[in-house]
């Protein structure tokens, strides 16, 4: 029997410009996913996946064909036998014989913490692949998630690109770093109650965003990664994040978070793509105050930066 661990994700700083190679601070996450497995002799591969909450779904397929045999969801059994292609292709061996697959998620995958991700980063393990490889191959995206995944702190984040880029695309920079924020109790995680599709929303970016014109703007997130790691005080955090949320909204056209709860007392940043998962509250306010207000907007699950964040 084998085991696996990942970690979930937050994008503090560079949601979008990461893509373009802007600095970005990750922040792996207490709750994520777990993946065991066993071989059996029966030549079989069984696929059962669980969230808190029970059940989530299950698949038995043919391990050399990759043909679903029975599943009880088929539009997950679909996208989980292209994964499983793609991780042969990356490693032909790895379904030799029969296989029975355990993942545990620790989070609602609704929430958009990384139950992709953190399926990626254990599959590669497994696998002895390249997880960034097996991404491309499947995802996309940037890859800071699956750094996250495997990372055990707050980490920088950037895709190093060289002229002329290699065949095998850009390299990513992973740099631990020492971010435990002393006004850390003054900061909340918002659940917005819609999961946001990553991939649509990273193909729309890259098919407008010209990185000449992006230049400035990949220049100043940067600057601001680098600066949130000074912040000693709530008050210069929160103007580090109002900027980083009027430079994203200008390059991808939309409002910032806050246009939505103007009367909140503290600011409100974007966490990943805008729109749904989580938002990130820097306040004054105590954790009461902050339940209370957001779930008077119908938004019920609020987190603490110390019940979430790993450090």
């Amino acid at each position: 029997m084998s085991h696996y661990q990942a970690h979930g994700k937050f994008l503090l700083t560079g949601e979008y410009l990461v893509l373009k190679g802007a600095l970005a601070l990750a922040l792996p996450l207490k709750l994520g996913q777990s993946l065991t497995i066993e071989m059996f002799q029966e030549t079989s591969l069984q696929w059962n996946a669980y969230k808190p909450d029970g059940p989530w779904f299950s698949v038995t397929m043919d391990p050399k064909t990759m043909e679903i045999i029975d599943c009880d969801d088929q539009p997950k059994a679909e996208r989980l036998v292209q994964i499983l292609q793609a991780v042969r292709k990356l490693n032909p061996s790895a379904f030799e014989r029969g296989l029975h697959f355990e993942t545990r998620l620790d989070f609602n995958p609704n929430w958009g913490l990384g139950s992709s991700s953190t399926l990626i980063a254990n599959l590669a393990r497994w696998a002895n692949v390249n997880p960034y490889e097996l991404l491309k191959l499947t995802f996309g995206g940037s890859g800071y998630d699956i750094a996250c995944a495997t990372g055990e702190q707050p980490i920088y984040y950037q895709i190093k690109t060289k002229v002329p880029e290699p065949v095998e695309g850009p390299t990513p920079m992973v740099e631990p770093i020492d971010f435990n924020p002393p006004f850390a109790e003054h900061l909340f995680f918002i659940y917005q109650g819609q999961k946001q599709s990553s991939s649509k929303e990273i193909k729309a970016f890259m098919e407008k965003a010209n990185p000449v014109d992006l230049q400035k703007d990949i220049e100043a997130v940067s600057e601001i990664s680098r600066a949130v790691l000074k912040c000693q005080n709530l008050d210069e955090f929160g103007l580090l994040m109002q900027c980083h949320e009027r430079i994203i909204a200008r390059c991808i056209g939309q409002e910032p978070v806050q246009k939505r709860f103007p009367d909140f007392e503290g600011v409100l940043k974007s966490l990943g793509a805008w729109g749904g998962d989580f938002i990130l509250a820097a306040t004054n306010w105590d954790e009461n105050q902050v339940k209370a207000y957001f779930k008077e907007k119908g938004l019920e699950v609020v987190f603490g930066y110390k019940e979430l964040v790993l450090n």
